[in-house]
């Protein structure tokens, strides 16, 4: 019987991890806005997403903790990016581009 975690060459537990956060709308919305606007600021994201700066933080320490979201500190902001490339590109197979939406 084939090793659930690598069934045929695919890993199970992070695949679904990863199936597991992007499934979450508020935090795929979060993405969507890194990816658009790398290096933006919790405030800026708070402002696009229309979520509170709490709620946006709360998003991004689990984003930073998986390992799919960068932040440095610039003064006394911190600012976001987008940090793993199998996300981005995912990110890119369901539409997402660049630049905001006109």
């Amino acid at each position: 019987m084939a090793d659930i975690e690598h069934a045929r060459g695919v890993d199970i537990a992070e695949w679904s991890t990863r199936f597991d956060l992007l499934s979450d709308p508020h935090r795929l919305e979060i993405l969507l806005v890194l990816h658009r606007h790398p290096g933006i600021i919790v405030g800026d994201i708070a402002a696009e997403v229309g979520r509170t700066e709490t709620a946006v933080s709360q998003a991004l320490r689990v984003l930073r903790h998986q390992g799919w979201v960068t932040s440095t500190r610039v003064g006394r902001s911190v600012s976001y990016r987008l940090d793993d490339e199998t996300v981005h590109d995912l990110l890119h197979w369901i539409g997402a581009g660049h630049n905001p939406p006109s």
